[in-house]
């Protein structure tokens, strides 16, 4: 007989002999155990015997949980458990049902995870609940991993704190607190010298050519938003070549006194586009309504004041964190507001083309972007040319190398913006990489199905998150709202990842919102104190009395 058979045969034997020994052994043992179980009238638990002796536990010791990767646990894998939640990105918070850290972004999921094919996060949400604070996070993780954050237009402010926490650059807007020159080609005239001296003469002309059209543009929509109508072509002709005029025979960087002064003088070249044929008194008849607009531009006169009449006070730098403020603006000055976020706006992604053009040249280290458009409904709503501008982005933010992400409450604040605006901002949301919801009213859950599919379970955990905190008895103080913190990413139709956001002390010290109302208004000093000294008098004339 062969060996090897012979050997299988003996190790079969002993295998039986094991098996059949244990049976005859325990079979015994737990016979007895359940008879005395019974005997002492226990029970068998998830916690053990119940019952005198029984052993039962009353505290259940949590099992230890360990992550690895898939070469460290090979032992394990596949399928110990269900699939985790992604950990490619900035780390987030924690699954709120299996306590497992997510870790989310927008640039992140698009460029490393490769789960999502465009680089934009939308998030919804009531207020109070971490919308923002969100976002932050995302923001100071994208630092470490040496993405800039851009806030062009902080109407609150909530990033000031933290864009300079990161060591960015904080541009302060507003009547009397600084300037911005729209006439500034910024960057563009360093690059096109240094794109020149390196032999890219095509790239070199392209950028001056794009800071000539921008200025075209934000002259045009000053005159807009001031005017309440559009300028002519012929005025925008003449503004075009009055430009070009600045360009060639000024040295220096010109402000919008200069243009309205190249206007008034009327050079051959304005003349032409004017058509005044050859007499200077038509054409100006022809500018007198342009040399009226920029007159009020060039002296601050008027609803726009002079914001954009000097020179920009300080410029946006290429390679840092930069958070426009502009929260001095106030909503009754909408015109002021729109006029500057279309400046800064203009201004920003200026930069932005800079910078990628300097890069694709090799004169410069590739540079991305996370661009934070927070309070989205009041942008939107601030003016023409916004809705248009966002929508450009979210189509084209992977080919400028931006990442965006747009905040805003609900999808009644889309469907409240012009007719013109509506189906364009709604758009956002559909074509968003990834989304993030946190708690919102049950009236929502119609209209934003209609764009991202959710669950019934889904929509009942997003709306138990909307509701109000309970009150403390203890304390008489409101806790925590349930929903604060709390979001669920949604990804297409895969099913959302629920995650409590959690900060750091750091975070926290520069994180909130409602900073201003810790300290107490001198009317409120003055109650709390009257207060006091009515105690004070009451219980000394009960010391009195006993």
């Amino acid at each position: 007989m062969n060996p090897d058979l012979i050997a299988l045969l003996v190790l079969g034997a002993l295998v039986v002999v094991v098996v059949v020994g244990a049976l005859i052994f325990v079979r015994p043992g737990r016979q007895g155990t359940q008879a005395g179980a019974s005997a002492s009238g226990g029970t068998l638990t998830a916690r053990g015997w119940s019952g005198p002796g029984g052993g039962m536990s009353t505290y259940l010791q949590p099992v230890p949980e360990w992550r690895g990767t898939t070469v460290q646990t090979c032992g394990l894998w596949p399928y110990a458990i269900g699939a985790g939640t992604p950990v490619v990105g900035v780390p987030l918070g924690r699954h709120i049902h299996t306590g497992a850290t997510l870790c989310a972004d927008p640039i992140s999921w698009f460029q490393r995870a490769k789960l999502i094919s465009n680089p934009s996060l939308f998030v919804l949400g009531k207020p109070g609940l971490g919308k923002s604070t969100a976002v932050a996070r995302m923001a100071i993780g994208l630092a470490g991993y040496g993405v800039q954050p851009l806030v062009l237009g902080d109407l609150r402010p909530d990033y000031v704190e933290v864009i300079r926490a990161l060591g960015g650059q904080v541009i302060t807007l507003g009547r009397g607190r600084g300037y911005l020159n729209v006439l500034d080609p910024g960057e563009a005239k360093d690059a096109a010298q240094r794109l020149t001296a390196a032999g890219f003469h095509k790239e070199a002309g392209e950028v001056l050519e794009d800071a000539h059209g921008r200025r075209l543009a934000m002259v045009s929509s000053l005159l807009t938003i001031q005017r309440k109508a559009q300028p002519s072509d012929v005025e925008e002709s003449i503004i075009d070549q009055a430009l070009g005029v600045l360009d060639r025979t000024m040295e220096g960087i010109p402000v919008l006194g200069d243009l309205l002064r190249v206007v008034q003088e009327g050079p051959e070249e304005l003349r032409q586009v004017a058509v005044d044929r050859g007499d200077f008194h038509k054409y100006q008849e022809i500018t007198r309504g342009l040399e009226a607009s920029l007159l009020a531009l060039a002296n601050g006169s008027g609803r726009l004041g002079g914001v954009f009449s000097h020179h920009t006070t300080n410029p946006m730098a290429l390679d840092r964190p930069v958070v426009y403020d502009i929260s001095a603006i106030g909503e009754a000055e909408g015109d002021l507001r729109a006029a500057t976020l279309l400046a800064c706006w203009s201004n920003g992604f200026a930069t932005v083309n800079i910078a990628n053009v300097l890069a694709d040249a090799g004169l410069e280290p590739r540079r991305h972007y996370f661009v934070i458009m927070d309070e989205l409904w009041r942008a939107l709503r601030a003016g023409n040319g916004i809705v248009d501008r966002v929508d450009f982005l979210t189509r084209l933010n992977r080919q400028v190398g931006v990442g965006t992400a747009m905040i805003s409450h609900t999808m009644a604040d889309l469907s409240a913006l012009p007719e013109e605006d509506r189906l364009k901002a709604k758009g956002f949301v559909e074509r968003a990489g990834m989304v993030m919801c946190g708690g919102l009213p049950y009236t929502e859950m119609p209209e934003l199905t209609t764009v991202i599919p959710f669950s019934e379970a889904e929509q009942e955990l997003l709306t138990g998150w909307q509701d109000p905190p309970a009150w403390d008895a203890a304390t008489g103080r409101e806790v925590d709202p349930p929903g604060r913190g709390k979001f669920l990413v949604k990804v297409g139709t895969r099913p959302g990842i629920p995650v409590q956001v959690q900060l750091t002390e750091a975070e926290r010290s520069i994180r909130d919102t409602n900073q201003r109302w810790y300290e107490q208004s001198r009317t409120a000093r003055r109650a709390v104190r009257a207060v006091e000294e009515l105690v004070e008098e009451h219980e000394e004339r009960e010391k009195e009395t006993v």
